[in-house]
């Protein structure tokens, strides 16, 4: 099972780039930035990732950022992540950014997406892998700041694909942004929010995010299960569910794995991904082989939850079916080749 979920075409759609900072990028940067780090060695800074909830994770990740300076730094960072995931045979990607952190910093909007999008354009070309960038607004920030934001992206709206809501969930509910997010879904972008797992108040943010916002799909979104209204209207609407299984772990202690076999049989499309794989230490390969281990899922299910990422991407239909004849192909010739 490891190695044919290693070798499989994938799809990851909820991704942070903040969040692929590794340590060692990290300690590069820092040191050409003249930024003082809080740790001796990226093993220090390693073994200071520990998490139990929302809040502590955020605040050793914001701080990550400050590396973060020029649009180099941005598209190192964009053009490494690629890379790793191209090694772990994923075709294409839906990737986060989190413009806000940065320009609180007094880094300019043009300086972050330039790098990102510098990066998504030579990794296509060098290494076959296909992106699109999705903008993410900070809950935890004013919903004037995210339509400030959403002004700066103007000129550079053929650089995303989407917006979405993410950071801390805590009274920050997704009616809260509704005006912003009216105004991207006429601009022709697609929506997603973060629904975390065990938040207060989800199962009414959930519905917000449904209701009011009319989300295109959800992140995260595991506790839609509390109530048979919310699977419901997921399933009639189409609605993708990112997973993140790792780093759901630091929360519950557990992959959710019970959670995602339940989602399975009723049809709902759950997806896998990695979230914030150098902090987590895990990209998706990791994720999709520790699941399975934990889940013992089969070899069809595992199959099911790679095509659904492709099924919900935001991609067009030729590109969709391309991708998905791909995850056949490999499927059939690695099972003839298991029974030889």
């Amino acid at each position: 099972m490891q190695r044919f979920i290693e070798n499989m075409p994938k799809a990851e759609l909820h991704v942070h780039i903040e969040g692929t900072l590794e340590p060692e990028l990290s300690f590069a940067l820092a040191k050409k930035n003249k930024v003082e780090l809080s740790y001796e060695t990226p093993e220090a800074l390693i073994s200071a990732y520990d998490f139990n909830d929302l809040p502590s994770f955020l605040a050793i990740y914001y701080a990550g950022m400050n590396v973060l300076v020029e649009e180099d730094d941005f598209y190192q960072l964009t053009y490494q992540y690629l890379s790793k995931a191209r090694s772990q045979e994923i075709l294409y990607v839906e990737i986060f950014f989190d413009p806000q952190a940065h320009t609180v910093r007094g880094i300019s909007f043009e300086t972050i997406i330039t790098g990102i999008h510098k990066a998504q354009v030579d990794a296509e070309k060098k290494l076959g892998i296909k992106s699109q960038l999705i903008m993410c607004f900070l809950r935890d920030m004013s919903a004037e700041s995210a339509m400030q934001h959403l002004v700066l992206a103007k000129p550079h709206l053929d650089w995303l694909v989407g917006v979405g809501l993410d950071s801390d969930e805590r009274n920050n509910p997704p009616s809260k942004f509704y005006e912003v997010f009216s105004e991207a879904k006429k601009w022709g972008l697609k929506l997603t929010m973060h629904c975390d797992v065990n938040q207060k108040n989800t199962l009414v943010h959930i519905k917000q995010c449904i209701n009011e916002v009319q989300v295109d799909r959800i992140d995260h979104g595991i506790n839609s299960l509390e109530s048979n209204e919310l699977c419901d209207l997921i399933k009639e609407k189409g609605l993708g569910l990112t997973v993140c299984p790792v780093s759901n772990q630091f929360v519950v202690q557990s992959l959710t794995s019970d959670e995602i076999h339940q989602m399975l049989a009723k049809d709902m499309l759950v997806t896998i991904n990695s979230d914030d794989p150098a902090y987590f230490r895990a990209y998706l390969n990791e994720n999709l082989i520790e699941l399975q281990k934990e889940g013992k899922f089969s070899q069809d299910q595992i199959i099911t939850l790679v095509s659904n990422a492709f099924k919900v991407a935001w991609i067009d239909d030729d590109t969709k079916e391309n991708y998905l004849q791909q995850l056949q192909r490999y499927v059939s010739e690695y099972n003839l080749q298991h029974l030889n």
